[in-house]
C-alpha cells in the first residue's frame, strides 16, 4: 500500500514539476541576479563607505527585478501556451513563480549577510544610531537582523511578485478579437 502511495505522489510531483519548470528557471535566474546586486552594492560601498545613500540607491533593483518577471511571463506564454497566454494563466505563473522566488529569499538572504557582506547589520546599525533614526543599539540590532529582512525579503518578493505581474500581463495577455 505505501509502494502505491509512492508512486501516486511521484506521478502527481513529476507532473506539477514539469507543469512549473519554467517558474523554477526564473526563480533562479531573479535569485542569482539578487545576489549579483548584493555584491555590486557591496563594491560600490553601499554596504559600509556610503551606506548613508543605500536605503535610496538599494531601490534601483526594481529595475532587474521587474524585467526578468516579464522575461519569465513571456517565456511561460512562449513555451507553454504556444504564444497565447491568457491574463489569468499569467497571473498563475507569476504567483507560482513569486512563491517560489519568496521560498528561496532567505536562503539569497543567509548569502547576502553572512557570505557577501558580513559587516552589513554592524554598520547599518552603528550608522542608524549615529543619525538618530534608532535611540540604542539595542533598537537598531531589533530591525537591523538576519531574521527580520529574511521575513521582509519572503513578504516583498511575494508581494512584490504578485503586484508586478498583475500590471505585466496587462501588456502581455493575448488580446481576444
Amino acid at each position: 500500500m505505501l509502494g502505491l502511495k509512492l508512486i501516486i505522489f511521484a506521478v502527481i510531483f513529476n507532473s506539477v514539476m514539469k507543469n512549473i519548470k519554467i517558474e523554477i528557471k526564473w526563480a533562479v535566474i531573479f535569485s542569482v541576479v539578487g545576489l549579483l546586486w548584493m555584491v555590486l552594492e557591496k563594491l560600490c560601498g553601499l554596504h559600509d563607505k556610503y551606506i548613508d545613500y543605500h536605503v535610496y540607491l538599494t531601490n534601483l533593483f526594481a529595475i532587474p527585478a521587474i524585467w526578468i518577471m516579464v522575461l519569465a511571463l513571456k517565456d511561460k506564454k512562449k513555451n507553454s501556451y504556444a504564444g497565447k497566454m491568457t491574463y489569468l494563466q499569467g497571473l498563475v505563473s507569476g504567483i507560482i513563480l513569486s512563491i517560489i522566488i519568496s521560498l528561496i529569499s532567505p536562503l539569497t538572504q543567509w548569502i547576502t549577510s553572512y557570505v557577501i557582506t558580513p559587516a552589513y547589520f554592524a554598520n547599518v546599525i552603528l550608522r542608524s544610531v549615529e543619525l538618530g533614526y534608532y535611540q540604542t543599539i539595542a533598537d537598531a540590532q531589533a530591525n537591523f537582523n538576519y531574521k527580520n529582512y529574511a521575513m521582509q525579503g519572503m513578504v516583498g518578493a511575494l508581494v512584490m511578485g504578485m503586484l508586478t505581474t498583475a500590471i505585466a500581463m496587462i501588456f502581455l495577455r493575448t488580446k481576444s478579437k
